[in-house]
């Protein structure tokens, strides 16, 4: 449940005098008030290199949750849970689609081989070893009620990297290698990981064998590549309309409506077919920019261009302000009923496992690429491997999804096991945004 699920039904409409009951209409000032506050907040600290709108965001949702439990006495509020659905169908999409739409194409397909490298086959390498490791030290811990595909998907959920923060702040024109291939990877990993999630809930684990583990690698293949190819049809046909029928010659809204609903319509029919509408929206944004877009009215240019970013930026801020304050919802922590020993115990384990699996690809896979490069200027330093390995330690609000999604209601695992690898989730997430950004930083 979250905040947007206040909205009455049908049978409480007629006991109220307005379409939204007041818990609703105060989550949403409270959320419209802070989102305010991020973007005042960050205006007057661009200037300073330790904080960003990110970290502000995240602040300021754990201030948010702070006032809440204070003023309700530490009761339970809807105000506080994250709701996958609103994250999932609203506030991602329009975050990929941007990122495709804007990306710069020629850095983007220039690095495509060591994005594709790192983003598919690196996060191959880390969900192999996190659930691994998960298997082997989780038992040691006292964690016993976990089944195979939850230590599976484990591993797909710790995979997921954030580079939302990241990008905030390495700079495109002074690092463009970096930035390309830091973005380009981040995608990528995040469309890949919630494949890999998608493929081990599809799949019957009770017996593990060569030809599973070949169904495994089958799934993903093919989810992978549908979903791109769906998104890469879809901003064709977008490009095909537009050019054919020609909206500018009447409503230049028309052509910008037309972009953002059939981009958006890519996302959900790739969810419909049980696709990754990740790599859907992300391929979409690509094609419609270099093809829709130039065929499009001048003013059209502009207004895309603004209108997707802007819209990003405000479902980015929405999201740190939601993690933030969902990291307060006292039920989750109060079902977890583990000892504070327990707790640092597997987050601290979440954390090694992330670190090694990062460093695991992301150094053995550049030097394979530099074995084959023989030009020394196009092979990655180790300077730049360590800016890479570093930057996707982070974790966001796409491994909370794919926790929640698992754990929340899991019939094998138990309630308090549960609770404890969502609560523990939550801790490598703001540990990893906040610590490993002021490194970065």
């Amino acid at each position: 449940m979250g905040f947007l699920d206040a909205i009455p039904h049908k049978h409480s409409l007629q006991d109220s005098s307005s379409f939204l009951n007041t818990t609703t209409v105060i989550a949403l000032c409270l959320f419209f008030a802070l989102l305010c506050a991020c973007i005042v907040i960050g205006h007057l600290l661009e200037e300073h290199r330790w904080a960003n709108e990110s970290i502000t965001a995240l602040l300021l949702g754990l201030c948010a949750g702070v006032v809440v439990l204070l003023v309700s006495k530490g009761r339970s509020s809807k105000i506080l849970a994250f709701n996958e659905d609103l994250f999932f169908l609203y506030l991602l999409p329009p975050i990929i689609f941007n990122a495709g739409f804007q990306v710069k194409k020629k850095q983007f397909f220039k690095n495509f081989s060591i994005i594709l490298m790192f983003g598919v086959f690196g996060t191959i390498i880390s969900f192999c070893l996190i659930s691994a490791g998960a298997f082997l030290l989780f038992k040691k811990i006292g964690i016993t009620t976990l089944n195979i595909e939850d230590y599976l998907a484990v591993g797909a959920i710790l995979s997921a990297t954030d580079s939302v923060c990241t990008l905030q702040v390495l700079n495109q024109e002074e690092t463009p290698f970096l930035y390309s291939v830091v973005f380009g990877e981040g995608v990528v990993n995040d469309a890949t990981s919630i494949v890999l999630y998608n493929a081990v809930q599809s799949l019957d684990l009770s017996n593990i064998d060569a030809l599973t583990a070949l169904k495994l690698l089958g799934t993903f293949l093919y989810l992978f590549f549908t979903s791109t190819i769906l998104g890469v049809v879809a901003g064709l046909l977008s490009a095909y309309i537009i050019k054919t029928l020609y909206f500018g010659r009447h409503s230049t809204d028309r052509e910008v409506a037309l972009m953002m609903i059939m981009a958006y319509l890519s996302y959900m029919l790739a969810e419909l077919l049980s696709l990754s509408g990740i790599l859907t929206i992300f391929f979409c944004g690509i094609v419609m920019s270099h093809y829709t877009w130039h065929n499009v009215t001048e003013s059209s240019r502009i207004t895309t261009k603004h209108a997707f970013a802007t819209i990003s930026f405000i479902a980015e801020t929405f999201i740190f302000l939601y993690v933030g304050m969902d990291a307060l919802d006292i039920d989750k922590w109060r079902s977890s009923k583990a000892s504070a020993g327990t707790s640092v115990s597997v987050s601290s384990a979440f954390l090694a496992l992330v670190l090694i699996g990062r460093a695991a690809f992301v150094f053995s896979l550049s030097n394979l690429l530099n074995f084959f490069k023989s030009a020394d200027s196009t092979k990655v330093e180790f300077r730049q491997q360590f800016i890479i390995w570093w930057a996707g330690l982070m974790r966001g609000a796409v491994t909370i999804a794919l926790s929640y999604s698992e754990f929340s209601n899991s019939e094998t695992t138990s309630t308090q096991d549960s609770a404890l690898m969502i609560t523990s989730t939550i801790i490598v997430v703001l540990f990893s945004t906040v610590v490993c950004l002021q490194i970065l930083l």
